[in-house]
């Protein structure tokens, strides 16, 4: 079974998954594209509303939930610099929310011309008010050196803030910098403690680092119940490599019963999750017969998707079943381009083939 290295994965590291959020409404980060729309709509009363109580009456819950509108088009054209206008004004009035949208907004160059100190100033502002993903934000920013000399001490501090404001990003990210030692000493046990943290409040990244301390007594005792426990929660909570070793956990027989057919449900989630290894883990279940009827063309099917998601040794497979002619009419030649396919993959299996092939005038 495969072990999947720790990674500081954009999607897990950075906490940017919401534009325009606040504890009473959220709004997606969805680019809607306007459809030839040049002229500015009537607002509709709701929207009207805010706008009386935003310039009016300096109301910044209101001011921040027009900039919503814009930023959605909901009631209004959508316009993201009018969107940053609002919510500019949400933040000078106060609002927390409004000054991490903004920080959002400068961060990805949404309404704004992309500015990281200027990100970096809205973050700060938002997260001395103890707006947790802001303080995760600023913390990737020192971590990055984004509009900022890069410095971990300072990203450590903010992701412990966040952490303890109960963000479970930040809690992950500060273990992942126990785990690599970065602005702190090396400490996989502290590590642990805080990929815990983040599993208890559902990271799913938080939960799978979990399984592979466990299942390479890395700060703990090697435990493979236990690292089959933390990827099951991963799984659950679509995390697509977890799936997947904890396929290879009932494939191998490590830590349960050893069950073929238990093992392939696992790795055709881990597949639906884009998961090339789980793509190719099914085909060979198919076409070996392992927890299935043997079918070659449904290996083919699975080996071709794991290709397809750039996985090498799914490459070379698709090119052992041309190579052989199992499932497929045989092609010397297309068996030779998918070992091709494969080698630029990292496959060395694919390579050698590719080179056989090659001298044999194929």
């Amino acid at each position: 079974m495969k072990i999947i290295n720790l990674a500081l994965a954009a999607t897990a590291f950075l906490a940017l998954t919401t534009a325009c959020t606040s504890s009473h409404d959220t709004a997606d980060n969805t680019v809607v594209e306007q459809t030839g729309q040049k002229d500015t709509p009537p607002i509709d009363e709701k929207a009207r509303a805010l706008y009386v109580k935003c310039s009016n009456l300096n109301d910044s819950d209101a001011c921040f939930y027009l900039g919503a509108a814009y930023y959605k088009g909901e009631g209004v054209r959508l316009d993201r610099s009018m969107s940053a206008t609002y919510i500019e004004k949400a933040c000078s009035l106060g609002h927390s929310a409004g000054c991490y949208n903004l920080g959002y907004f400068y961060d990805e160059g949404q309404g704004v011309r992309q500015d990281y100190q200027l990100a970096n100033h809205y973050y700060q502002k938002a997260c001395d008010k103890n707006y947790s993903l802001a303080c995760t934000n600023l913390g990737f920013l020192y971590d990055k050196g984004k509009g900022v000399n890069q410095d971990y001490r300072q990203a450590n501090k903010y992701y412990l803030k966040a952490c303890e404001l109960n963000n479970d990003k930040g809690c992950f990210n500060l273990g992942n910098s126990y785990y690599k030692g970065e602005g702190v000493k090396k400490d996989f046990k502290q590590a642990n403690k805080y990929f815990q943290k983040a599993c208890d409040m559902n990271h799913s990244s938080g939960c799978f680092n979990l399984g592979n301390s466990y299942i390479n007594g890395t700060g703990v005792k090697k435990d493979f119940k236990q690292s089959n426990k933390y990827y099951q929660k991963a799984c659950e909570l679509n995390n697509s490599t977890g799936c997947y070793n904890l396929g290879g956990s009932y494939n191998k027989g490590e830590g349960v019963t050893k069950d073929y057919h238990q093992a392939n449900q696992y790795f055709k989630k881990a597949c639906d999750l884009g998961e090339g290894n789980g793509c190719n883990e099914l085909g060979f279940s198919y076409d070996k017969g392992h927890g299935a009827r043997q079918d070659f063309q449904q290996a083919m099917n699975y080996y071709q998707k794991a290709c397809d998601l750039k996985n090498g040794m799914g490459c070379n497979n698709v090119g052992v079943l041309y190579n052989y002619g199992q499932g497929v009419k045989q092609n010397k030649n297309t068996a030779k381009w998918y070992y091709g396919k494969a080698c630029d993959f990292g496959d060395q299996d694919g390579c050698d083939a590719y080179r056989e092939l090659n001298e044999r005038g194929y």
